[in-house]
């Protein structure tokens, strides 16, 4: 006769290895106004409370945290459907996280813009050659002025 044994489900990495995250996913904002140095501004779900995204920016990212500020952002009805019915868009929750005493925090410049280099320094060869086409094209692109504005495809 045999017996019901219940062995243990096999997990992949045994489940000492096992990472917990979180359900939050929260969104670094860059403020529409200046904002103190110290000071950083999030999007966040509306169930998170600022005890969670206290414990979440410490443990996870080990920021540490001084005050949490939170605000309900309630979504525009302004615009309406193909019906003329309006459409409300969601509503958010807003944080503002207060570092700790001598942490500063700047919003990073993902797309600085570049300074032109003077002409006489030596740039590299594919800077030099993009230019060259850059000017052609601008060549292609002036009107004749012999053909009073008349497109260049219009012709025979």
């Amino acid at each position: 006769m045999a017996r019901n044994v219940l062995y243990p489900l096999y997990q992949l990495g045994g489940p000492q290895l096992r990472i917990f995250r979180t359900n939050f996913f929260i969104q670094l904002v860059r403020p529409g106004s200046a904002q103190p140095e110290d000071t950083v501004q999030f999007r966040i779900p509306m169930e998170m409370t600022r005890v969670d995204l206290r414990n979440y920016l410490e443990c996870i990212y080990s920021v540490p945290v001084a005050a949490v500020r939170t605000r309900v952002q309630h979504g525009s009805n302004r615009k309406r459907d193909h019906r003329n019915v309006r459409v409300k868009k969601p509503d958010y929750k807003v944080a503002y996280v207060q570092l700790a005493h001598g942490q500063t925090f700047t919003f990073p410049d993902l797309f600085p813009e570049k300074k032109p280099s003077p002409e006489g320094e030596g740039g590299s060869v594919k800077d030099r050659v993009q230019e060259e086409l850059l000017e052609e094209q601008r060549k292609r692109q002036i009107s004749d002025p012999r053909r009073g504005g008349v497109p260049g495809w219009f012709g025979l």
